[in-house]
C-alpha cells in the first residue's frame, strides 16, 4: 500500500495504548511517516509530557500555539506541534463565542480549571471538540492525536455521547454532537490501537478495542504492535555450532554464556510472536511491526529509524479498495 494513501485514510488518527507501550513513539513515528510522503502534520500531545518534541529531535517543552519542530525541502513535508488542554480547550471555547468578559473574570478568580472540569465529560467534549475544529480548518493534511492511557482514552472517546444524553439543547450539546460527528466518519476520524507483544498489553488492547469501536463508534485504523523482536539468521544454529565452524578459540565458559544469551532471546522472540499471533486471531485487524531498538538510539535518529520500519511495513499491506473508496 502507498504510504500516501495509507496516511491520507483521515485526517485525524488518534493514537491509543496503555501506558509503557510506547503511544507517543508510534504517533511521532506515524506523524515523520507522513511527512516525509510530503503531507503537512499537525501532532497534538494530551498528556503534558514533553515526549514529542524530544522525538522530533526539538528542544524545548511544546506549547498551546503550534510549532514547527520537524521539516523536509525534497519532500515538502513539515510537522508542527502543540500541546492541548481542557484549559486550553475552554479559553477558545469561550473567545470563540465572544465570551471575553466571561474569560476575563474566569482567569481573575483563578475558576477556570474548575469550569473546564466541573461537568462530567466536559472537559474531553472541549478537547476533541478544539481538535474537530483543526480537522474543519484543514490546515492541515493529517492531525496525529497523542491520546492519554488507555482508559482515560476511553473517557476522552465516549464522553461526547454522553453530554448529548444530558443536555437536551444548546451549544455545550451542539459542540458534542459535532465531535460524536467527527468520531464515527472514518475518512474524518480513527483510532490506531498501540500494544507491546506481551501477554498483559496485547488482552487489555482487545478488551479496550471491542469497547472503544462498540461505545464510540469509531473505526480502528491498522494495530501497531511496538517493540516486535526478530531473531537474527545466525542466531538458528547453537553457540558450539557457530565456534565449531568459525575461527575463533573460545572457553567453554563463554561458549556456554553465549548459548544461554542465544536461547534466552529466541525464546523472548517465540513467546512474542506467539502473542501477536494470539492478538491476529482474537482482533482481526491488519497489523503493522515496529522493532525493538538498541537503547542507545534515542531522539530523531529512533524515530527516522522506526519511521523506515513503518513505511516498509505499510508497503507491504494489501490494498482493501473498499476501504479505500
Amino acid at each position: 500500500m502507498d504510504v500516501i494513501d495509507f496516511c491520507q485514510q483521515s485526517r485525524v488518527v488518534i493514537v491509543v495504548g496503555k501506558g509503557g507501550v510506547g503511544k507517543t513513539t508510534v504517533a511521532t513515528t506515524l506523524g515523520l511517516t507522513a511527512a516525509r510522503a510530503g503531507l503537512k502534520v499537525l501532532i497534538v500531545e494530551l498528556d503534558g509530557k514533553p515526549n514529542v518534541a524530544e522525538r522530533l529531535g526539538h528542544v524545548g517543552e511544546l506549547t498551546y500555539e503550534p510549532h514547527e519542530v520537524w521539516s523536509q525541502r525534497a519532500s515538502g513535508g513539515s510537522i508542527f506541534a502543540r500541546r492541548l488542554t481542557a484549559h486550553d480547550a475552554l479559553t477558545d471555547y469561550l473567545s470563540d463565542r465572544g465570551l471575553a468578559r466571561i474569560l476575563k473574570r474566569l482567569r481573575s478568580s483563578g475558576l477556570l480549571d474548575m469550569v473546564a472540569t466541573a461537568i462530567p465529560g466536559l472537559a474531553e467534549v472541549l478537547i476533541m471538540g478544539k481538535i474537530k475544529s483543526l480537522e474543519s480548518s484543514k490546515t492541515f493534511d493529517l492531525i496525529v492525536v497523542d491520546a492519554p492511557a488507555t482508559g482515560h482514552a476511553r473517557t476522552l472517546l465516549t464522553s461526547a455521547k454522553g453530554v448529548i444524553e444530558a443536555a437536551r439543547s444548546g451549544p455545550v450539546r451542539t459542540q458534542a454532537e459535532e465531535v460524536v460527528e467527527l468520531l464515527t466518519n472514518k475518512k474524518r476520524c480513527q483510532v490506531m490501537l498501540v500494544c507491546l507483544p506481551e501477554e498483559l498489553p496485547v488482552t487489555e488492547l482487545i478488551g479496550a478495542a471491542f469497547a472503544v469501536e462498540d461505545e464510540a463508534e469509531v473505526t480502528l485504523a491498522p494495530l501497531v504492535v511496538n517493540a516486535m523482536l526478530t531473531v537474527p539468521p545466525a542466531l538458528a544454529d547453537s553457540a558450539s555450532d557457530i565456534v565449531q565452524h568459525s575461527s575463533a578459540t573460545l572457553s567453554p565458559k563463554i561458549v556456554a554464556q553465549l548459548e544461554a544469551a542465544r536461547v534466552f532471546t529466541t525464546t523472548r522472540a517465540q513467546l512474542a510472536e506467539a502473542q501477536r499471533s494470539r492478538l491476529m486471531e482474537e482482533l482481526p485487524l491488519p497489523q503493522l511491526l515496529l522493532p525493538t531498538l538498541s537503547a542507545s538510539v534515542t531522539g530523531l535518529r529512533a524515530t527516522e529509524m522506526l519511521a523506515d520500519a513503518l513505511a516498509a511495513a505499510i508497503a507491504e499491506m494489501e490494498v482493501d479498495h473498499d476501504e479505500l473508496s
